[in-house]
């Protein structure tokens, strides 16, 4: 499944993949237990009021231009991070306001890179912040977990290099030349993503197979494989698909950037962007964006062992929450059912469920953000990892929508791991933006029903929007999309590799679940920019019936749809439905539908 390209230059075959005193004062004590939340803490004792602020823990690192050795510190995290793919360690390198020379920052797994300014250009790198695919030869399709934010970039030979596959955003940036996508040698690359950043110069995918950009500013941009999608791009390609595969529309009907953390003086906030409506080029272009800061000692700085109690305490206390990189085991769901709640997680801070509980639940509110986030399915299957609304959410969120950035969800890979249903989306007016949803196909804890996990993404809510949906493997529908009014702006999808034969993934009489389906009740929904390949490894002979699945009705369309066989092991009978022509033969030929109906 490795195997080099024949031709790096235009790979177009398989890839991949893949946290005592005296009586005289117990009634004093007696009444504070009754006026706060009673918690525990990261060391399991019996705490009262959950302390906002703090410092961010060991694996934050803080840089400014005084420093020393700052490219040896980096260096350092890139040793220990660049080929742990599975690994339980986590890093975020933060950067102080200023100008930093000479420096080559390589990011590795579970790295995140960021500057502390409330604009990009208030942190400069004469130098790069590089991605590249030495540690697997040339193959940049596993470059998973990692991202870089908010800061500027000139690079030293004119062009910055972000070799990136799935999880690896590239948000809020400033490069001050080009960026080339792919791997020296151009071997192949699976990406990606970019949101709210300005590139100066051109942006070369070369052996990018599919990216999604969104609400940014680009010099000019070089090639397409499959599926090349932008929204709100000032500079993007002409709409051309399928040849060249360009989707380009001119705004995205709704967003809103990721919040982070920056620096006022010398106090920790973290910002939170506004929503934009029909949003063309970066939040920031005319100075200070639009948002609220909010000072850190509003948050609760969670820490490696915390538990669930604790969070869900400091939530009800209200706080919000600022996890540091770590690994965090729950035993009951962390639950967010306050409205403008953030749940912001650095270094891909990574929850885990155990007991087959829910990682996470999000109450049918408005506004809240959960951001930069890796759920890992345990052992014991949960029925739904993360959930935003109850079933039966009905609240009209349209004003201030709840929104989920950066929020990927695996299982297994690191260990055995699963779940029915990765993330169910019931309350209107959600924003998902940017997730990768993972049934791995490789690492530990790998088989058709070892790390089982038949759907990916389930929207039931109403009026829900998908900029850059990733949602690959499962064991059945990938995405499930029962809401009304649903929009999808660039979807990329695989089907499992591992099916072990056709009678496995029989869907009634359908020979296969569709990557993409949306339910025969629905009367309106949306894509653009979307594409399902299939790799089946273990019967090649296996033939899936369509990459996307929906009712012909005239308010249900599509735009830009296309499938893909990679390397002919097994193969498409259409597009959608019964409409689009069949993938054939041996090379990786993608089988394209402009619109539909």
């Amino acid at each position: 499944m490795h195997v080099p390209p024949t031709n790096p230059a235009a790979p177009t075959a398989p890839h991949r993949r893949r946290r005592s005193q005296a009586l005289g004062f117990a009634a004093l004590a007696v009444s504070l237990l009754m006026a706060f939340p009673t918690a525990r803490s990261a060391f399991g004792d019996e705490t009262g009021e959950v302390p906002g602020g703090g410092d961010l823990g060991p694996n934050v690192l803080v840089f400014d231009p005084s420093t020393p050795d700052i490219q040896g510190k980096v260096d350092e995290i890139f040793k220990k991070q660049e080929s742990a793919q599975f690994g339980s360690d986590r890093y975020a390198l933060m950067f102080k306001p200023g100008t930093y020379n000479d420096i080559n920052a390589q990011i590795g797994f579970y790295t995140s890179i960021a500057g502390l300014g409330l604009n990009p250009d208030d942190t400069t790198f004469n130098g790069d912040v590089t991605v590249d695919a030495g540690w697997f030869d040339g193959n940049a399709t596993q470059n998973f977990w990692r991202s870089a934010e908010n800061l500027a970039l000139d690079p030293v030979n004119g062009t910055n290099r972000w070799a990136v596959s799935q999880a690896a955003p590239f948000r809020r940036m400033h490069v001050k030349g080009g960026l080339n996508l792919a791997p020296d040698g151009y071997g192949w690359a699976s990406g990606g993503y970019i949101a709210d950043s300005k590139i100066d110069g051109q942006v070369g995918p070369y052996s990018q197979q599919q990216w999604y950009t969104r609400d940014s500013s680009i010099g000019g941009w070089g090639n397409g494989v499959w599926n090349m999608t932008f929204s709100g791009v000032e500079g993007a390609p002409a709409q051309s698909f399928p040849e060249p595969p360009y989707t380009t529309l001119d705004t995205t009907p709704v967003s809103r950037e990721k919040p982070f953390l920056y620096l006022d003086g010398d106090a920790y906030k973290v910002f939170v962007p506004a929503k934009r409506t029909n949003a063309r080029g970066t939040s920031w272009a005319d100075g200070t964006p639009e948002g609220e800061s909010i000072p850190l000692d509003q948050f609760y700085v969670v820490k490696p062992g915390a538990t669930a109690q604790t969070i869900n305490a400091a939530v009800d206390q209200g706080l919000h929450l600022l996890f540091t990189p770590g690994v965090y085991h729950v035993d009951e769901p962390i639950e967010i059912d306050r409205a403008n709640t953030v749940a912001l997680g650095l270094g891909l801070a990574t929850i885990i469920p155990d007991n087959g509980v829910t990682a996470i639940k999000v109450g049918d509110v408005d506004g809240v953000k959960l951001a930069g986030l890796l759920v890992d399915a345990g052992p014991v299957n949960s029925s739904v990892l993360v959930e935003v609304g109850p079933e039966g959410s009905s609240g009209d969120h349209a004003a201030n929508p709840t929104s989920l950035q950066d929020v990927f969800v695996r299982i297994g890979g690191a260990g055995p791991g699963k779940a029915t249903t990765s993330i169910v989306v019931n309350s209107d007016d959600t924003i998902i933006d940017h997730t990768w949803v993972w049934r791995a196909d490789h690492g530990e804890g790998v088989g058709w029903e070892t790390n089982r996990a038949d759907y990916g993404v389930h929207v039931k809510g109403d009026d829900v929007l998908a900029t850059g949906l990733f949602v690959e493997h499962f064991n059945k529908y990938d995405v499930r999309w029962s809401g009304e009014n649903g929009k999808t702006i660039f979807f990329q999808n695989e089907k499992a590799y591992d099916a072990p034969n056709q009678a496995a993934i029989q869907n009634g009489d359908i020979k296969g679940y569709a990557g993409y389906k949306v339910d025969d009740s629905v009367t309106t929904h949306e894509g653009w920019g979307m594409g399902s390949y299939c790799f089946f490894d273990v019967d090649p002979t296996i033939r899936q019936q369509h990459g996307f699945q929906a009712p012909v009705k005239p308010g249900v369309k599509f735009h830009d749809l296309l499938v893909v066989s990679l390397g002919g092991k097994g193969q498409y009978d259409h597009v959608i439905n019964e409409t689009g022509s069949p993938t054939s033969g041996d090379t990786t030929v993608p089988s394209q539908v402009v619109s539909f109906p």
